[in-house]
């Protein structure tokens, strides 16, 4: 029988809330071009698509990490034995950045505030050498295959896509969808038990089968506008590539270690190596437009890692700030 206490419904609402907010705000990073490329789908075959490759993905994952829905990603972060008002204060939070369209990096506002402070930095330093790897690997290949490849792409935007091309963007989001979820497992279920039952299981996943259908209702959100401004994005062609780019970063990431990181860093510095990279080698829109963007979509990733760091500062340190705050008004 499970007790109902305020701990309790803090973490539950507390899982609730991280789920609905990572859903809208990080989600897009992987199924952003998937969304845009198939806007004459029917809602719920996209939906059934994503689900199928979530449901499956958290189950295998399941029975191989022995009931571990985070893939060890949370070894190094205890759960929280007690939950109080404010563990629920980061998913509001990002809930609210996201309706601005900012990128916010949940890892650092929501797992930050059971880390240490060790981890945290290691957090850091992992998603912004994560950025610099992307913005690289992604200028890199796009300098070769700008004119061979995209340039054609943007030349037949016009025209039918072959069918190869739609098989492979929905071939890709799934290996992109199920690289994410490995690599973020952590935030989302960082407000339960570490070592889920199968009831849990199922309960969990029907929430979030429950979250992706309004996402693909909705056809993204705020944070898809990052997605739409890029250069030719909507193209199943294009869109195709920058899923396989995302796809191997990650999952080189995943490998590295098993501290938690931000997907969202990574697939900022995609977009921006890619934007950089056709810019030079096409010449397509004006220098200022392009560096307008990518500045703009840094500026707003920093204002969304300031607020976290913040918030996750005053949650630790909120006894110390009361304490000094009474012994203010007590003098």
């Amino acid at each position: 029988m499970i007790e109902i206490t305020p701990s309790f419904i803090f973490m539950i609402t507390g899982f609730l809330l991280s789920l609905y907010a990572c859903v809208s705000n990080d989600a897009i990073q992987t199924l952003g071009t998937f969304l845009n490329t198939t806007k004459d789908r029917p809602v719920w075959q996209i939906w059934l698509y994503v689900s199928s490759v979530m449901v499956l993905t958290f189950t295998i994952g399941w029975i191989v990490n022995d009931g571990d829905m985070a893939f060890h990603r949370l070894d190094r972060i205890p759960h929280a034995q007690t939950f109080y008002w404010w563990h629920i204060l980061p998913p509001l939070v990002l809930l609210y950045l996201t309706k601005k369209g900012i990128p916010v990096a949940t890892a650092f506002l929501i797992v930050s505030v059971f880390s240490s402070n060790t981890v945290i930095g290691l957090m850091i330093a992992k998603s912004f050498i994560g950025y610099v790897s992307a913005l690289i690997a992604s200028l890199f290949l796009y300098f070769f295959i700008a004119r061979k490849v995209e340039k054609i792409f943007l030349y037949m935007k016009n025209k039918p896509i072959p069918t190869p091309w739609i098989v492979a963007k929905w071939i890709s989001t799934a290996f992109l969808w199920s690289a994410w979820l490995l690599q973020d497992g952590a935030v989302l279920f960082i407000y339960l038990p570490r070592k889920l039952t199968l009831l849990q299981l199922i309960l969990s996943l029907s929430v979030f089968l429950a979250l992706l259908f309004i996402l693909c209702y909705k056809r993204g959100g705020e944070i898809q506008n990052i997605v739409k401004l890029k250069t030719n994005t909507q193209d199943p062609r294009s869109a195709t590539v920058i899923d396989c780019v995302y796809t191997l970063i990650l999952l080189y990431f995943q490998n590295v270690n098993n501290i938690p990181m931000s997907t969202t860093w990574v697939f900022l510095g995609v977009l921006a190596g890619r934007e950089i990279a056709l810019y030079n080698r096409l010449r397509f829109i004006t220098e200022k437009k392009v560096y307008k963007h990518l500045i703009k979509d840094l500026s707003k990733a920093i204002i969304g890692l300031v607020i976290s760091i913040s918030v996750v500062f005053m949650i630790n340190q909120y006894e110390n700030i009361l304490n000094l705050i009474k012994h203010y008004i007590s003098l």
